[in-house]
């Protein structure tokens, strides 16, 4: 029998459009079956609603700043239902345009839900379609824990949607999507508390890049509260009470859990199929992003390798190349670059502190703590944390990491150096901007006793 399809794609967010428009580019006949939205989480519930409410959390600071430096600022009112309708209007223009790109490719677009029937056929309603390959990109989704009350709490995803800005927030988790959420509610004037079962939030990250965040959300009256864990939540007559495990309570408007998220692969025939699951529920794939079964692949955030949308549209770039281009591929998954867009924001690449002594065993490290320019006159007590961490044998800067404002635009330009091999002498000989903060990355000049 023949197919229908040389590739079905399951899942239309970041991974899978890139993987469907390069794959159709190489001369594959292509179908994308996609049941929300297309973008995925990303464009929708992600990473540019999520940027557009930073930047709307910033302006507060700012007009107070504003009169350090002569401009006189009238009364003002933060409108959330504005905010979130213009948000809706840019995500559906990029709706828009993930479709046009889609159809621009030879894509064939398919609405539904996608289920493996068996190794090269997918079920969409009734229709059945059949493919040499099948990839999957269904990404992951919000998960809550089975806390008494959680009925109560919200997710990220809900957080979009909220009707009004909520004066009492309590965020639950140390990821970063918590420490995002957290800096936004607060930029936004609510009186946010962010609860942390674990010593110090954002594990993974150096060492000095979390205790400097710690500080600066402190700074801007965020109640912090590490080894602390909700028992229950109940509803009042008016918002909601919040039991914490040491018998102390707290009132709130809305309680955010940002604890974790599950890749999506209930009930789409991975099990029937025999398509392996890790203990999370994960895909388990090999270095090509092959599944145990021949025809069937996975990328992105429904394999758990790193969850950020460069890394699915990457990964979905090399499955098309492996599959369709003649050219195996295998994803780059080291010295990847991030951000959490935080206030004060975090860019970060290559190891922490501690994985480098680890890893390479001695380490020289290279640290600044200054006041931006832009304080010198606002007064803010507001510190930038620039940080470089170099193999000693071989002067190789294998770390760097920044908490300050624009960190994420900083740490691009540096990932690129990182990525090539830059040395500490490299880094030493290139002349910095003058004045800027990301100068200082250049400027380091002795290293912090070891």
């Amino acid at each position: 029998m023949g197919y229908d399809f040389d590739l079905v794609v399951i899942g239309a967010g970041s991974g899978g459009t890139r993987a469907s428009r390069i794959a159709a580019g190489l001369g594959a006949r292509v179908a994308v079956v996609e049941e929300s939205r297309l973008g995925g989480t990303c464009v929708n519930l992600g990473c540019i609603p999520k940027k557009l409410l930073v930047y709307a959390s910033h302006y507060g600071h700012d007009f107070e700043d504003a009169l350090a430096f002569g401009w006189d600022v009238g009364p003002r009112r933060f409108d959330w239902k504005r905010l979130i309708a213009n948000k809706d209007v840019e995500i559906a223009r990029l709706n828009g345009v993930y479709a046009r790109l889609l159809d621009e490719a030879g894509v064939t677009r398919i609405e539904g839900r996608a289920r493996l029937v068996d190794p090269h056929t997918v079920a969409v309603g009734e229709r059945r379609i059949r493919a040499d390959h099948v990839l999957i990109a269904t990404g992951s989704r919000p998960s809550l824990p089975a806390t008494p009350g959680i009925e109560h709490a919200i997710s990220s995803d809900e957080a979009f949607r909220l009707d009004a800005l909520p004066e009492r927030v309590v965020v639950v988790g140390g990821g970063y999507i918590a420490v995002e959420f957290a800096s936004i509610f607060r930029g936004m004037g609510a009186a946010v508390t962010q609860l942390y079962r674990g010593d110090l939030f954002l594990r993974g990250f150096d060492d000095d890049v979390r205790t400097t965040l710690a500080d600066e959300m402190r700074k801007r009256g965020i109640d912090l509260r590490f080894r602390s864990d909700v028992v229950r939540i109940e509803r009042r007559p008016v918002g909601l009470r919040i039991a914490l495990a040491d018998g102390s309570a707290l009132a709130a408007d809305a309680i955010l859990y940002a604890t974790g998220r599950r890749p999506n692969t209930r009930d789409i025939g991975l099990e029937a199929v025999g398509v392996r699951l890790g203990t999370g529920g994960e895909i388990l794939v090999n270095e090509y992003s092959g599944t145990n079964v021949p025809s069937v692949w996975a990328i992105g955030d429904v394999t758990n390798r790193i969850s950020l949308t460069p890394v699915a549209l990457h990964e979905g770039a090399c499955f098309a190349r492996t599959v369709f281009g003649g050219a195996p591929t295998k994803p780059d998954h080291r010295d990847v670059p991030t951000a959490v867009f935080s206030t004060p924001s975090i860019g970060s690449v290559g190891l922490s502190e501690r994985e480098a002594r680890t890893t390479h065993g001695a380490v020289r490290i290279f640290r600044a703590r200054f006041r931006p320019l832009r304080h010198t006159l606002t007064g803010r007590d507001e510190q930038v944390l620039a940080k470089l961490v170099v193999e000693a044998a071989g002067d190789r800067v294998v770390g760097a990491h920044m908490v300050g404002p624009e960190a994420g635009e900083i740490i691009q330009g540096i990932a690129i150096a990182v990525k090539c091999g830059v040395t500490k002498a490299q880094l030493d000989s290139t002349l910095g901007i003058h004045p800027t903060t990301a100068e200082e990355f250049v400027t380091l000049r002795a290293p912090v006793a070891d």
